[in-house]
């Protein structure tokens, strides 16, 4: 049987460590507020965060940052107060909406019982404002596998009958929130969660500490410029789509 009624569980499903903190950090400090158990699942290994120049990227190089990695994104999460952190340990760089992943993200979508869930977008948008970093392959993948996942598998039992082996029912997810979608729909005012949103990212150490500064001078003007559109001080913003 499918669940009805709300239940205040989260999910945020994203590529790697540091992407749902740029994107929705002041939105999931406000859930958590509002009395909300947020749930963070990171689908690859997060081992390909070194340096763009890098020469050794062995096997002993990549544990290395996919331990930093995971620690930086365990912080950030302590900071927002996210009840855990799941790693998919997907290999960072060739993440692929395949049938495995699928399944693992049913598999959690059925173990927490998410009313709602924040994702990628599997869709570009060419809109000039948006940086490079919305198209990186591992983040439109790991939106197409996680709509996959919502709908219609995590409730369709007949979608992965071995789950139900494992007593994971069918579970229905009532709302879904798209990050960087070409066609946004719905913004959280962030004004009051700002300072936990910017904690969180400077948790993120290994990844964005030489350029700080700009990188916060840069998201606050987005975010500023996001919640005019709004009547807000500052906003994230977001396609919602329901699933009656």
């Amino acid at each position: 049987m499918i669940e009805q009624e709300q239940n205040k569980v989260a999910m945020v499903i994203v590529a790697h460590p540091d992407d749902a903190e740029f994107g929705a950090a002041g939105t999931v400090a406000a859930w958590i507020k509002e009395g909300w158990d947020v749930y963070y699942v990171i689908c690859t290994d997060a081992a390909g965060g070194g340096p763009d120049d890098a020469m050794d990227v062995g096997h002993e190089a990549r544990l290395v940052i996919s331990n930093i990695r995971k620690s930086e994104q365990r912080a950030a999460c302590a900071v927002l107060g996210v009840k855990d952190v799941i790693f998919l340990d997907y290999h960072d760089g060739q993440l692929q909406p395949t049938l495995e992943l699928r399944r693992d993200l049913v598999r959690v979508l059925r173990q927490y019982k998410p009313f709602r869930v924040l994702c990628q977008s599997p869709e570009r948008t060419w809109t000039p404002v948006y940086a490079i970093g919305r198209y990186h392959p591992d983040h439109l993948a790991a939106g197409q596998a996680a709509i996959a996942a919502i709908y219609p598998a995590s409730q369709n039992g007949w979608d992965f009958p071995d789950l139900l082996k494992e007593d994971l029912l069918p579970h229905k997810v009532r709302e879904v929130y798209f990050m960087g979608a070409p066609n946004p729909n719905y913004a959280v005012d962030i004004t009051e969660q700002w300072d936990l949103k910017v904690a969180a990212l400077r948790a993120h150490e290994s990844q964005l500490a030489e350029r700080f500064p700009e990188l916060e001078g840069f998201i606050s003007t987005r975010s500023a410029e996001c919640g005019a559109k709004y009547g807000m001080a500052l906003a994230e913003e977001f396609h919602r789509a329901e699933n009656r």
